[in-house]
């Protein structure tokens, strides 16, 4: 997404430019409410740049506000925090129409156990048990301020509201939140996992197209 974003924009802007994302998805990943910023010497009107952007970008990439910054505004670094959603297709049939954005784990889930077993991931940290691979210089303390499992019919979705966010560490909670529910695992496991700190222990990766981007956190409400 962001390599079309930049081609659009040096399209429109007449320059190269660099476009920061505030956060980085995997293939497959959605993002509702993506962040990204940008520095140009244009003297366009933000309006009409976004009008431009959405005639050029793919209808599955849309801008839906663009607004002048603050001096020294990075979507990346003056994020505070990130808000994901996970969401399950529970159904005993997966749906048809749910297959891109949900996953369906093809087992009964116990929906207390996993709420039990998913209070140990609040606060604050070391995630490496739930990394896929923290990056160098990287510390694997996270803060996670909201952890949520949310049930409606036949989806249950998992919320998670945290000041950072390791490489894969939604989709490795889902994944091991995933093991309580079917009953491989006590809800006390996940408690076991984070003191452990080895992700050899912890569950399977979440496969990707249940995960959604909710929105990025800024100090100023304006900024996301």
């Amino acid at each position: 997404m962001q390599g079309l974003v930049r081609e659009a924009c040096r399209r429109i802007l007449g320059e190269p430019v660099k476009v920061t994302g505030a956060s980085r998805t995997d293939a497959g990943v959605h993002a509702l409410r993506q962040v990204a910023s940008l520095a140009t010497a244009s003297a366009l009107e933000v309006g009409q740049l976004a009008r431009g952007l959405n005639a050029l970008l793919p209808a599955a990439v849309r801008v839906l506000d663009a607004r002048e910054a603050p001096p020294g505004f990075d979507a990346r670094r003056s994020a505070l925090g990130k808000r994901y959603l996970y969401v399950m297709d529970r159904g005993r049939v997966a749906h048809p129409i749910l297959r891109r954005f949900a996953w369906h784990p093809r087992f009964p889930l116990d929906v207390a156990a996993m709420r039990s077993a998913l209070g140990a991931v609040r606060g604050k940290h070391d995630f490496q048990a739930f990394c896929a691979a923290p990056g160098r210089g990287r510390t694997p303390t996270c803060t996670v301020r909201s952890a949520r499992l949310i049930a409606r019919g036949e989806q249950l979705a998992v919320l998670l509201s945290a000041d950072s966010f390791l490489h894969h560490m939604v989709r490795n909670i889902v994944g091991s939140l995933v093991e309580v529910g079917r009953g491989a695992q006590p809800p006390s496991w996940m408690s076991a996992l984070l003191a452990g700190r080895d992700r050899t222990r912890s569950g399977p990766t979440a496969p990707p197209q249940g995960l959604f981007l909710v929105r990025v956190l800024y100090a100023d409400p304006g900024d996301r």
